[in-house]
Formats: C-alpha cells, structure tokens, sequence
C-alpha cells in the first residue's frame, strides 16, 4: 500500500487509516472474529494507523482494540482523542489538565498502552464556546490544551499531539498556525472539498477553504475523515448511523447530491465507495484517509481502490465541472 510522509512526525503513514468508529462500526456492530479478521486484513495490506477515540461505543472502541492489538503483526499505530465536556471547563475556570489526563490515562487503561502514537482533540475549534466547541484561546493560552498536551507528550505518554479541524474556518487557521498540533483531521469529500480550496456555495455545506494550505505551511500531518459522507458516497442502503458533522449539511441534502453525482459518473472509476476514496487520494496534501467499515466486504472494496490509485485527471475534471455548474445539487 501507498505510503506517504506524515508531516512533521516522521512517519511514513499508509494511504489507509482503519477508522475505529461507530459510523463504519465494525469494531463496535460484530463479533469479536470478524473484528479481529478485519484488523488482521487491513495491515496485512499495508495499513499501520488505526484511529479511535474515548466515546466511540463508550469506549467500547478503545477496549476492542485493547483486546486484539496483542493479536495484530506488525503493530499499528494508534491514535486516539480527548473531548472535552465544556460545560465542566467553564467550571474548572478553563483548566484542562484534569480532564485531559484523566481521558488520556482511561483510554491508555482500555487501550492496553503504555503510550499512543497520536493524541488529538476532539472538540470542533469556533470563535465562542458553545455547548461542544472550544475557542483557540483554549487551546493556545499559557496553560492551555496545547501546553497540556505537551506536557503529556514529555512525559511520554504521547508522541504526537493533533486537533479536529472542523468549526469555524478562521479558528482552525488560528489554532493550526500557531504549530503548536502536529497533525490535523481535515473533512472533505467530493460533496464537500472546500478544504482542498474548492468551495462551491451553490452546494451549501461548511466553508473549509484554506485549511489544508495552512497545514502544509506548518508542515503538519493530515488525516481525511468522512471521506464517505457517513456512507452517503458509498451506497444508497442506509444503517441508521448516518450523520452530518459540518454546518450547513443535512444528510436528505447530502444523499440527493451523491445521487446526482454518481447519476454522471456511473461506475466507470469502480464503485461508488471506491471512487469517493481515490478522489480523496488525488489530494496529495492528504496523508493519509480515514476509513471506517461496516463489513468485511467494505474493507476488500477499500482495499481495492487503495491499490488502483488516485482518479485520473479526466475524472477529477469531470467532477470538478459537476460542481462548478451546480449539476450535482
């Protein structure tokens, strides 16, 4: 599997991230040999970044993981997350550290580590806080969550520090321009890839232009989430797990695009699935995708488009005329 430089760290992360959370669900919606055989699967073909976090399933990720990491060779990467109950920061008079260790060391326990690869934050970054979002003062002020981190990461707990690049555009900016993150989770897809700097109004969804740029100044790692749109991209069978994370996106809206798109472009670039996933990997600012399954069948079709490579030229000019018309909306 294709590899590429992952910022700053050091790594050299596979295209691939086993995503390990309750959208695609495999870790948390099986039995424990599927769970395991999935895993197995993907690093046999190359994958070496699993991402959880503390409130997938309840922990219920971390603690699957915990149990077949032994099982698993070459052992993965492991990336996890901290959100913070803001409500609870407001009391604490924006004092992190307790919160954040106690998140870190839970998961750790679950995990059965005595460090992580990466440790990110969870919370969407916005100008005020709101009931799930924090400011970038939180994040960047003397004593903050970025000098918390740090001070996880001398202690060893951690190796890497990162945040969620969702809220609003000038606060993600803010936060990654400072270089105190060394990776970012960066959304985008064919329904919305204004991260890459293709914003389309005439399509709604959040405005995320510019965010990759930033990361590539800070020479940051970045990790592509919902490359799928909750499955929106991948199918027209719906689980029930489906949810839109970015303002402005509703998921009947997001379905009726995906259909209108893929009305277009057929299935000449593979399946619907495997076609959202090489558009991602023809962003070369991308790292590395992250990838959740529902089934074993969904891994072998990611695999797959993994393996062919990127969309070609022609196809990325199709779909960039698609939403530079408004055909797909």
């Amino acid at each position: 599997m294709r590899r590429r430089r992952f910022g700053r760290t050091g790594i050299e992360v596979s295209a691939l991230t086993f995503g390990c959370g309750y959208v695609g669900g495999i870790l948390l919606h099986t039995d424990e040999e599927t769970r395991l055989e999935a895993l197995r699967r993907a690093i046999g073909a190359g994958c070496n970044l699993l991402d959880t976090a503390g409130d997938y399933g309840d922990g219920e990720s971390e603690k699957t993981l915990g149990r077949l990491l032994p099982h698993l060779s070459p052992r993965p990467h492991v990336a996890t997350k901290v959100r913070l109950d803001v409500a609870e920061l407001a009391r604490a008079g924006g004092d992190a550290s307790d919160p954040i260790r106690r998140s870190l060391e839970t998961s750790l326990e679950r995990l059965k580590l005595d460090r992580v690869t990466l440790l990110q934050l969870h919370n969407p970054v916005t100008s005020e806080r709101s009931a799930r979002t924090l400011t970038p003062a939180d994040v960047l002020r003397p004593n903050g969550i970025a000098d918390i981190f740090d001070g996880l990461r001398a202690e060893g707990l951690v190796a890497h520090v990162g945040l969620t690049a969702l809220g609003d555009r000038a606060s993600i900016v803010d936060v990654i321009a400072s270089g105190r993150m060394d990776t970012a989770q960066i959304y985008y897809n064919m329904l919305n890839p204004s991260a890459g700097g293709v914003h389309v109004p005439a399509w709604g969804g959040h405005d995320l232009t510019g965010v990759l740029d930033a990361c590539a100044t800070q020479d940051m790692g970045t990790m592509n989430i919902r490359v799928l749109a909750a499955g929106v991209l991948a199918t027209t069978r719906r689980h029930g797990r489906e949810n839109a994370v970015t303002e402005d996106a509703e998921m009947a809206q997001e379905q009726d695009r995906a259909e209108r798109l893929f009305a277009v472009l057929g299935d000449r670039y593979g399946t619907r699935a495997q076609t959202a996933l090489r558009f991602a990997l023809a962003e070369d600012r991308l790292s590395t995708v992250v990838v959740g399954f529902a089934e074993l069948a969904h891994l072998d079709e990611a695999i797959a488009a993994f393996e062919t490579g990127p969309l070609p030229g022609e196809a990325l000019d199709l779909v960039a005329g698609l939403q530079a018309n408004g055909q797909a909306i």
